[in-house]
This record gives C-alpha cells, structure tokens and sequence, in this order.
C-alpha cells in the first residue's frame, strides 16, 4: 500500500461543493452514481484551475461499493469524505503519476473535485488496483 499525503482542491471542484451546499440539482453530485477517480500519466504541477488530468493516457473509474463514505455529525470524522475506485487488470496500465475525485466517469466532462501529482508506480495487466482518496477539510 501506497500512501501519499496532501492534494489541491481546483476552482471547478470547489464550486461544485458549494453549488451542492445551495441545492442546485443541475450540476452532478458526488454522489455513488456519478463520483469517479481518475489516474493518468501527466506530471505537470497542480493548479487550480486544472479541470482535467494533463497526461496523455488517462482512465477514470466508478465508486466501489459503498463509496463515497462519509460520517454525518458534529464530530471530528464529519470532516472527512473517502472516494475508492478499482482498476481492473485491463484498465489503465501505464505509469500512475497523477489521480483526481471527478462528479463523472466520463473523459473529459464534468467538475474535478482534487488532483494530486506523484509517482504511484506502474500498473500492468498483471494486477488489479484499488485506489482511495481521504479527503479532509479543516
């Protein structure tokens, strides 16, 4: 297991958190339907106004079950939400360098909630992976 600390929120993912806290139903939840995480082969920096991943080889997959998982309340886990995805044998089998929480699994479309930019290894079709992104605002 890998486990890799710190992450940048982008603009559009941001947005989305606060048009969700108002109630707007035209823009796609992080909902178990719709999150996805994407991983990809770019290694340009994280900004802000990032909305895709930057490599050329890119991937995004559904929840796994029970995902996302979040703790309502008032106590110090209602912070926190966790986003996992699998990667079977035959998906994404190149260098992981970047990953990201999207409101969709469609390339190219919808809000990116995070990116995160570091070498995660070299997935080949030899393995499934499993990916989880723990993400904690305080």
């Amino acid at each position: 297991m890998l486990d890799i600390e710190g992450n940048m929120l982008m603009y559009g993912g941001v947005s989305l958190l606060w048009e969700c806290a108002l109630g707007n139903t035209t823009v796609p939840y992080l909902s178990p339907a719709n999150a996805a995480i994407g991983v990809g082969d770019g290694t340009a920096a994280e900004s802000a106004t990032q909305n895709d991943l930057t490599g050329a080889n890119k991937l995004r997959k559904g929840m796994a079950a029970s995902f996302p998982a979040h703790t309502d309340g008032l106590t110090v886990t209602a912070n926190a939400i966790s986003f996992r995805s699998t990667f079977a044998t035959g998906d994404a089998n190149w260098a992981w360098q970047e990953a990201g929480v999207f409101n969709t699994a469609t390339l190219g479309a919808g809000r990116m909630l995070n990116r995160k930019v570091a070498a995660m290894g070299t997935k080949t079709a030899a393995s499934s992976w499993q990916i989880t992104f723990d993400i904690t605002i305080t």
